[in-house]
């Protein structure tokens, strides 16, 4: 499909934004030069009439958002939660996007239900309401079980969405080979496989099986956590394209004055969204990554209730360390240490020099320590580490990208409850705990023992592996002199010494 034809996708992306006048508006929110502002209103001119009209019940960029269909509105969701980029009053706006999306028809949806799950809805539910909610992808009935009476959320997704946003993700492949095409420098930030990273991530999200079985681990990572609750899916309620949980109480996060009304520590609740997703992201390596307003509840004791799985980020318990580090050494202003863990980890190649760039990493992480919490510009930071890190070849992690996304988007959320909260202070007593768990003694002696339990697996080989070295070394043809044998006849036997020394280990080890 990524062909010429997604040319006319995109001019009628511009033609939609000029049509509903949110080109203009948008623009200037983004505080874009004048050369821009004026060549992107010159092009998207002449096709106006080909922009898509919209529903003007909303706002010109609501109405261009969600014409354009799903991946544009999943982009407007994540400008919401940075009023620091779009402003206050924009990002009020797109809040709208996060869980208040118009329905689609009852009738569809229970059709939907009863062809999925194989059932007819009155034999199942006693209760089944008109939709509480509608997001991008899905909405979700508030029904009750006639068997059990629990009451739950039923998640259906919109008919036709599987091919919506694949069309969308097509159109965005054609723009990301067109950038490599058009700036060679860009491609250290691989476009290509960063598109492709989240394809993947959306193939899952329209796979309501994948959903159910990500809450299920999320709640099981979590449930002994204080003052955090997901809820349990009902299994056997449960298919492709529906997903059924308990039904949870709580307040809007995005409901500030609410929360004020009920008395919730506004402080205390954005310590405990950050805390929370570090602890995830860290301790169990496995985290929410779609963790917007519309997401999250307050509970009436101040409990932080998460909902909508569909995006679920992992990193591997190396990168867990190194990214523990990196933020550790910002949070202590350890500087050399941040830039010699980018050296260790690869991501920046070692014919830089480590002093150079930890230099240019003290430019980044200072003035976050010289200015007050409120006046902080998380955009202007990034924008400061991307010219860092362009200047020293470092690589674009993609698998880092979900990560380094949700950490912009629960600072928003955060931030929507207390401006001058200071992140770095937030995350220290959990970054600190994780450092003191995993990089201190305990976690070497953790870590020799895992490597003898490994390395243990092949001691059933050890003799076939030594062998197999010694006749490598003596008897490979063409003869090879005997100056040119003796690496790998030493190498033979170090290997030999090597799985022996660890079996005895490992036997030492099972009888003690």
């Amino acid at each position: 499909m990524r062909g010429p034809h997604n040319i006319l996708r995109l001019i009628r992306t511009g033609a939609t934004f000029e049509r509903s006048g949110a080109m203009a508006l948008a623009l200037h929110s983004l505080e874009a030069p004048t050369l821009i502002r004026v060549s992107a209103r010159i092009l998207t001119w002449p096709f106006k009439i080909f922009g898509l009209k919209g529903d003007k019940r909303y706002s010109p960029v609501l109405r261009a958002l969600i014409a354009l269909g799903p991946a544009y509105i999943k982009f407007g969701q994540l400008l919401s939660t940075r009023p620091d980029v779009v402003g206050k009053k924009l990002a009020k706006e797109l809040s709208i996007l996060q869980d208040a999306l118009p329905p689609f028809d009852q009738k569809k949806a229970i059709m939907a239900i009863e062809s999925d799950l194989g059932i007819k809805i009155e034999d199942v539910f006693a209760d089944f309401d008109l939709p509480v909610a509608a997001a991008s992808l899905a909405q979700v009935h508030k029904a009750k079980v006639a068997s059990t009476g629990q009451v739950v959320a039923v998640k259906v997704l919109r008919p036709g969405i599987e091919k919506a946003f694949l069309r969308d993700i097509d159109a965005f492949y054609f723009i990301a080979r067109f950038i490599e095409i058009l700036s060679p420098s860009s491609r250290r930030l691989k476009p290509v496989e960063v598109i492709k990273y989240f394809e993947g991530v959306v193939r899952a999200e329209i796979d309501l099986r994948m959903e159910s079985a990500a809450a299920a681990e999320f709640f099981s990572n979590t449930e002994n956590d204080k003052e955090f609750k997901v809820p349990q899916v009902v299994w056997n309620l449960c298919s492709k394209r529906v997903l059924t949980t308990e039904w949870v109480e709580g307040i809007p996060v995005g409901d500030v004055q609410a929360l004020k009304n009920k008395d919730i520590d506004l402080t205390e609740l954005a310590r405990l969204i950050i805390q929370s997703f570090l602890r995830q992201a860290l301790r169990d390596g496995f985290f929410h990554a779609d963790m917007h307003q519309g997401n999250l509840r307050c509970g009436e004791s101040g409990d932080l209730i998460v909902m909508d799985f569909g995006i679920m980020g992992r990193i591997d318990p190396y990168t867990r360390r190194v990214y523990a580090e990196i933020l550790n050494g910002f949070i202590s202003k350890n500087y050399r240490r941040v830039a010699e863990v980018h050296f260790e980890a690869g991501y920046v190649g070692y014919e830089q020099d480590v002093d150079e760039f930890a230099q240019a990493l003290r430019s980044v992480g200072e003035p976050i320590f010289g200015m007050e919490a409120n006046q902080i510009s998380m955009a202007k930071l990034l924008a400061h580490l991307f010219e860092v890190t362009e200047r020293f070849g470092m690589q674009v992690r993609t698998e880092l990208l979900l990560l380094q996304r949700t950490m912009v988007v629960v600072e928003g959320v955060a931030r929507s409850l207390d401006p001058n909260m200071n992140m770095w202070e937030v995350a220290r007593p959990e970054v600190g705990s994780y450092i003191k768990e995993n990089l201190g003694p305990k976690a070497v002696i953790r870590d020799l023992g895992q490597s003898v339990k490994a390395i243990s697996k092949f001691g059933p080989h050890a003799p076939y592996l030594i062998e197999k070295s010694l006749r490598n070394a003596l008897d490979f043809e063409p003869p090879i002199p005997y100056k040119r044998r003796l690496p790998a006849l030493v190498g033979g036997i170090l290997l030999g010494l090597i799985l022996g020394s660890m079996s005895i280990l490992l036997l030492l080890l099972w009888f003690n």
